[in-house]
């Protein structure tokens, strides 16, 4: 396995917020933190994957998860 190169934590953010990867989850529909964590679950494990995803939510929506916007 090649080593991570500097930068490559920013293009995977890119391709799950912006590219390929935002297409799977459809940010800003219903179910779209769901859908993320159980995309990035098979790469960073369950725990990682909910935490990176409401960071990545609150980027993509303007809030939280959790928000009572998000019901």
């Amino acid at each position: 396995m090649a080593d991570a190169k500097p930068g490559d934590d920013h293009n995977l953010e890119r391709f799950w917020k912006f590219g390929r990867g935002a297409a799977r989850i459809r940010w800003g529909t219903e179910g779209d933190f769901a859908r993320c964590v159980r995309q990035l679950d098979e790469h960073v494990g369950s725990e990682r994957a909910k935490r990176i995803c409401a960071q990545w939510h609150k980027d993509m929506n303007g809030f939280w998860p959790g928000d009572k916007r998000n019901r």
